[in-house]
């Protein structure tokens, strides 16, 4: 698959970008702890990712006419996102997500339904904006949100087939959206569709109702799509066809937060594919930025840019001072 150098913007990925509450120090949601303020949404962590990768990255959503709405767009722009395209509603809210980590263990709550994300429709998407990428992505979080949030991601893709633009895809399971068996129907239908389907070996066997590899492994070379598998037992897989290619996992000393890896992931790999890397290369960059994010807190503030990538790969040298 090859890549247009004339169109102006490398990826664009669009859904649900959402104000983040979360306690400081070691209590509980609940508790009386001081709540820290930040934001997250799968998409707008892709399009940050990307952003610090130096590709042309733009996050297009619906958000509330609100602080928390208008607080996500300036961040997002001061990252070097494009965001002409966010939508303003004041018929609903900026959906909100609770998260707290105790014990080892992470939660999130969601404060999401009727959101103004939500009531996202096939009429709010420009359809030049999306004609003018190379790659368009979105997640299965999207389609779990409403009826129009499908309806809208399915205009999208009969936009990008009209107009040539290459479409990734991330199933992102959220068990606390829907229940798997609706959201199966509606995830193995989309991945016929895509051009690269990004799914974590788990969700593999969710969406496939197996634990045996062969049998996912099959299913997959039936896609058109290359798919790039996360976490495939300690490496990250690519399988095009009957052809896979896997690389083992970068090793980290310490992990500190695993929320956005997943994110950090995908965008190491289509950083990679419109810096015009082979799929090996794409994959090697994904499983190192991946690597990065779970060392250090946060949604998307963990994204390397791309000197630290650099650094790490060994081509710049760092300076203390």
């Amino acid at each position: 698959m090859t890549i247009e150098k004339h169109r102006p913007y490398d990826v664009i990925t669009f859904g649900e970008s959402l104000g983040l509450l979360y306690p400081e120090g070691h209590r509980r949601i609940g508790q009386g702890a001081t709540m820290a303020q930040s934001f997250g949404g799968a998409e707008s962590n892709l399009a940050i990712g990307l952003a610090r990768l130096g590709c042309r990255a733009g996050w297009f959503g619906q958000l509330g006419q609100d602080p928390l709405g208008h607080g996500i767009v300036k961040t997002l722009r001061g990252e070097g996102v494009d965001v002409s395209r966010v939508r303003y509603t004041d018929k609903a809210p900026t959906g909100l997500m609770l998260r707290e980590s105790f014990r080892g263990k992470s939660s999130v709550y969601y404060y999401r339904a009727g959101s103004a994300a939500s009531k996202l429709t096939p009429d709010l998407v420009d359809a030049d904006y999306i004609a003018q990428a190379h790659i368009v992505h979105f997640t299965g979080i999207t389609a779990a949100l409403s009826e129009s949030c499908l309806d809208t991601i399915r205009h999208v893709i009969s936009i990008c087939k009209e107009n040539s633009v290459q479409i990734s895809f991330d199933p992102n399971v959220r068990l606390k959206l829907w229940d798997m068996q609706q959201a199966r129907a509606v995830l193995l239908e989309l991945a016929q569709s895509c051009d690269y389907f990004l799914p974590g070996y788990d969700e593999l066997k969710l969406l496939y109702q197996t634990d045996n590899d062969e049998e996912i492994l099959e299913h997959l070379c039936q896609l058109q799509a290359v798919t790039v598998i996360k976490s495939f037992h300690a490496k990250n897989m690519i399988v095009r066809k009957n052809d896979t290619l896997s690389i083992p996992f970068n090793k980290v000393e310490q992990v500190v937060d695993t929320v956005g890896a997943g994110d950090g992931f995908c965008a190491g790999f289509l950083g990679g594919i419109s810096k015009g890397y082979s799929l090996e290369q794409s994959l090697e960059l994904a499983g190192l930025t991946g690597s990065l994010v779970i060392q250090a807190p946060g949604d998307w503030e963990a994204l390397p840019t791309w000197d630290e990538v650099e650094l790490l790969r060994g081509n710049t040298t760092h300076i203390e001072r």
